[in-house]
This record gives C-alpha cells, structure tokens and sequence, in this order.
C-alpha cells in the first residue's frame, strides 16, 4: 500500500509541475517575469544522509491541525500514516477520533457520520471543492499533501511563501482582495498570512516566532510529500555499496584468472 501511494504521489505531482503556477486558485496571475532569490534554510532531510526532525515534524503537524486544515486538505494522508513521524498508535487514534467523518448511511438512507479511525484519510475542512469555493471568494485552497514536490524550490520556496508577506510598496498598485508577497511570482497572492510570531503556543522553551513556525510546518509537509524518503535513501546507499563490493570482486577474479596468461 506504501510503494502504491508512493507512485501515485509521484505521478500526481509530477502533474502539478507541470501546470502553470497561476492555474491555484489561491494565487494571482504574475505581472511581469522578474528573478525572485530562494531562500536557502537548512532542512535536516537535504543531505544524502538527511533524515527527518521528528520533533520538527510533529510541531509541524500541529500547525495544520490549527492553522491550515481550516481551509486546505491533505488527501492523500491517512492518519495511522502519522505513525511515520513518531507518533504513538494511542496518540493517533486520539488524534483520528477527535474528528468526525462520513459513514455510509443509516437504516432510513439518511447520511450518517462518526469518529475517524487511524485509517481514514485526513478530513476535508470542506465536502467538496464548490464548497471551498463558495467559502474563498471562489478560490480553490490546494491540496497541501504534494505541495513540496508540486513547486519548483520545493521546501525552501513553500518557506520563503510563509514567510514572505510583507507591506507593499508605495508605488505598487494592489487588486482588492490580494496580500503583497515578497516570494510569490507577481507579489500578490489571495491567501492571508497564515502564520505570524506566536501563532501557536510549543510546549517547553522551543521559540515560535514565524521563521520556526515556518520550518517546522514546511518539515511537516515535506515528510508528507515524501513519507518514504529515508527508506529510499538508506536503500540507494546499500546498493552503492554493494556495486563497490561487486566491482572490486570482479576486479580481483579477473587479475587471478588472467595472471598467467602470457601477453
């Protein structure tokens, strides 16, 4: 089930690299092409050996679970899947259950709901997309599951988007309705700034200002894009070694058959 969602993950985001940026409803067509910098943040996953920050992970997730569930799905998510960034079954299934989900129909046909169970899929914060329409001004907040992968910059482009909402310049003509970011290409973007110093409250001494916030959630999202990442990489370290291993074998066979044959 792992491989199959992998798979289609990828085939769903290469589909998203491939359409034009101004086709999200949440983000205003471009006025003009202009180089944007990338951020450069340090993500813990990045490296050949990266891994994962679970803490960051976990603090993370919830940030969607306050912040952007209220208007973005994850739906390729199931929620025994938070198992994958150290969460225990009893606190998934807490997690699963405080939230109701549709469940068939009752004896009189009529629909009924109940409370998730790790293997349902994250909840929709809307039942359907003319729903979330009707509730954005008619647009489409994005599925956040592939959203890392879906965007040229990946982690540091989704980074540098929530963290770069700013006041616009004097002279910069706004649309109404738009917000000025720094980040996204035209610098005006229909989303509100999600997150802002202390948007949540972390337990212990872990700072919340928005660059924090903003790592966190992002290594949440890039986990999500990519739950089997650290798999992958231990197992393309294995075979590395193990054609090293082979080459110098086949290396050593071919000396000790051919060391006495006269040239």
């Amino acid at each position: 089930m792992s491989k199959l969602r992998s798979l289609i993950a990828g085939v769903l985001a290469a589909g998203l690299l491939a359409a034009p940026l101004v086709a999200v409803p949440w983000a205003a067509p471009a006025f003009a092409e202009e180089e944007i910098a990338m951020p450069n943040e340090s993500w813990s996953f990045n490296s050949l050996f990266g891994t994962f920050d679970l803490a960051a992970a976990q603090r993370g997730f919830s940030i969607y679970q306050q912040v952007c569930s209220n208007c973005h799905s994850m739906q390729y998510l199931h929620y025994r899947d938070l198992a994958g960034i150290g969460l225990s079954e009893e606190q998934i299934k807490a997690i699963a259950a405080s939230f109701t989900v549709p469940q068939g129909v009752d004896d009189q046909g009529n629909p009924k709901e109940g409370p998730a169970t790790p293997a349902d899929q994250f909840r929709s914060p809307f039942p359907n997309p003319q729903a979330a329409r009707a509730a954005n001004n008619g647009a489409l907040p994005p599925d956040l599951s592939l959203i890392v992968n879906a965007r040229e910059g990946h982690a540091n482009y989704i980074y540098g988007l929530l963290t770069g909402y700013a006041n616009a310049p004097a002279d910069f003509k706004m649309q109404d309705g738009m917000y000025y970011n720094k980040m996204f290409t035209g610098h005006q973007i229909g989303m509100p700034q999600p997150l802002r110093d202390g948007t949540v409250d972390y337990v212990g001494s872990m700072t919340n200002d928005l660059h924090q916030e903003a790592h966190d959630v992002v290594t949440f999202l890039a986990w999500a894009a990519n739950p089997e990442m650290v798999e992958r990489k231990q197992m393309g370290v294995r075979i590395i070694l193990f054609l090293i291993v082979m080459t110098g074998l086949t290396y050593a066979v071919k000396r000790k058959v051919w060391a006495n044959v006269e040239h």
